[in-house]
């Protein structure tokens, strides 16, 4: 079944996998040099992630790779422990992630709101566009993948922008608008028959931003763009060399209790990345398939534990990966598996040919992933749903824009719980007046289900009741009455008689109290 599924399905996941390895190349070797890693160690995680954590994953949509997420963590580790210390807490961060899978941990993703999670797609969105522009004009000093507000250098994303226009290229400014044009109009304006359907934007605008250069070296020599703004990678150009890239742990610092810290660190922020990218991944699915989260946690823990094993720096589910394999056409899981071994080979046979790529052609490729992420569209269809939804998600894109993608995850997830809270203020009861024997009763029904955050819906009904009325409380349909409610209903009776409020409860028998 899995090999007709490839078969059947490679002409979708051929040109996918190509387009993710096209936006991962540049991503894997920018996140290992901001974490302080050797290049190569940032390629391995690449490829496991592509290859291992593609093969083992439930998702059939979501990529793995380095994430710039823990590449801050990664960059502590590396300094405190030393690089084979840190293999070790990477590959026992793998084994946990194993191990919470197997505990059921990976079910806390389906608590994630949705407003929260498309705040967070949006954000991206807006992010790549905003961390390409001064790619897309020659300005090459913040690494790949960089996603943080606040720059090493004193910057800010937006001032790195104003900075940037100091440097500009127009060699590197025709290259991505040319990109930019090709992405936007290849797909409309060519014929999708015979080669051309294996044969996606992305891919041409390298071939053709590799050709310009070449001819602007030629031709227009103060056009050309130099070495620091191509793709940079080390050539491999015998065993010896290829031996020197893999780095094994240190086992004989298992003991070290700091390794275990850092593997706990790295095994809990990892995951909840991946639980995050997994959620926002199933929402971007045109198919709507839903990814078992455990059976994520335990493909990410396989590939942590590889990648330390041979030198890789941690590895999660990745939106930017994910979103690009989806907005390339993919259907199964495959296509983040060629793009493993696309990686894997390209690194290995033709690195020479990739080192020429120009980064601003690649800023380009992610700028398109960056708008597709973030339309116009999904602002209007969330603010058409009310600000109980509209809010926490404008609070996220904005937090994680200032901020950086944990931090605005947590700030969203406190402004939708308070949301939550104060609808809770007004549902934990129904309050309406009615007439018996002639005297006007308030009469209070309970919900079916109760819990301590509908205390203070009740509280807030109770003190408007006054002196001298008569009031009755109904709990007949509430399956359970939570000792809280049921406290502040017994302090309230004690206080009626004081008030001389005729008060009655109905339906609170004991066997629902608890």
């Amino acid at each position: 079944m899995a090999d007709r599924s490839f078969i059947n399905n490679f002409k979708y996941d051929f040109p996918a996998g190509l387009v993710v390895f096209l936006v991962a190349l540049p991503l894997c070797l920018g996140i290992a040099l901001a974490s302080g890693a050797p290049l190569y160690s940032g390629i391995i995680a690449g490829v496991v992630g592509g290859i291992v954590v593609g093969l083992f994953s439930g998702s059939h949509s979501g990529a793995s790779g380095p994430a710039a997420g823990l590449a801050v963590i990664v960059f502590s580790l590396i300094n405190d422990l030393g690089f084979e210390p840190f293999l070790l807490a990477v590959f026992l961060s793998g084994a946990m992630q194993i191990a919470m899978g197997f505990l059921g941990a990976g079910t806390i993703a389906y608590y994630f709101p949705t407003s929260v999670i498309k705040g967070m797609l949006a954000s991206i969105g807006i992010i790549l566009i905003l961390k390409q522009l001064p790619h897309a004009i020659g300005f090459d000093r913040d690494y790949e993948g960089d996603q943080n507000f606040f720059q090493p250098d004193g910057e800010n994303t937006f001032t790195e922008i104003l900075l940037s226009f100091d440097y500009l290229s127009w060699g590197a400014v025709i290259i991505a608008a040319v990109s930019l044009l090709i992405l936007l109009f290849w797909d409309k304006l060519v014929p999708k028959r015979g080669i051309f359907k294996l044969l996606p934007s992305a891919l041409v605008v390298v071939v053709v931003s590799i050709g310009i250069n070449w001819l602007f070296g030629l031709y227009m020599p103060h056009l050309a763009l130099k070495q620091e703004h191509l793709v940079s990678i080390p050539t491999l150009n015998s065993m010896e060399a290829i031996n020197s890239v893999f780095i094994f742990p240190a086992f004989n610092s298992i003991l070290d209790h700091s390794v275990w810290l850092g593997a706990a660190t790295i095994a809990i922020v990892g995951s909840i990345e991946t639980l995050l990218c997994v959620e926002a991944t199933d929402k971007l699915d045109t198919h709507k398939r839903i990814t078992p989260p455990n059976q994520e946690l335990k493909a990410q823990g396989i590939g942590n534990m590889l990648s330390g094993l041979i030198g890789g720096i941690p590895v999660t589910q990745v939106i930017v990966r994910s979103s690009a394999n989806i907005g390339a056409g993919s259907r199964t899981k495959y296509s983040t598996v060629i793009h493993g071994v696309l990686l894997m080979v390209s690194v290995l046979l033709i690195p020479g040919l990739l080192s020429k790529i120009p980064l601003a052609a690649l800023a380009a490729v992610l700028m398109i992933v960056g708008y597709k992420l973030a339309k116009i569209g999904l602002f209007k269809q969330m603010a058409s749903r009310g600000k109980e939804q509209f809010a926490p998600f404008i609070i996220t894109v904005a937090a994680i824009l200032f901020t950086d993608l944990l931090i605005g995850i947590g700030i969203g997830m406190i402004s939708a719980f308070y949301f939550i809270l104060m609808r809770n203020l007004k549902t934990g009861h129904e309050r309406i007046k009615e007439e018996i024997d002639g005297n006007n009763v308030h009469r209070i029904i309970l919900s079916e289900e109760l819990s301590f955050l509908n205390r203070g819906s009740l509280q807030d009904a109770l003190q408007h009741i006054h002196d001298n009325e008569h009031v009755v409380i109904d709990a007949s349909k509430s399956v359970t009455i939570p000792y809280d409610i049921y406290d502040m209903v017994k302090e309230f009776e004690t206080s009626a008689n004081e008030r001389n409020i005729d008060l009655k409860l109905e339906g609170f028998d004991h066997d629902k109290v608890g």
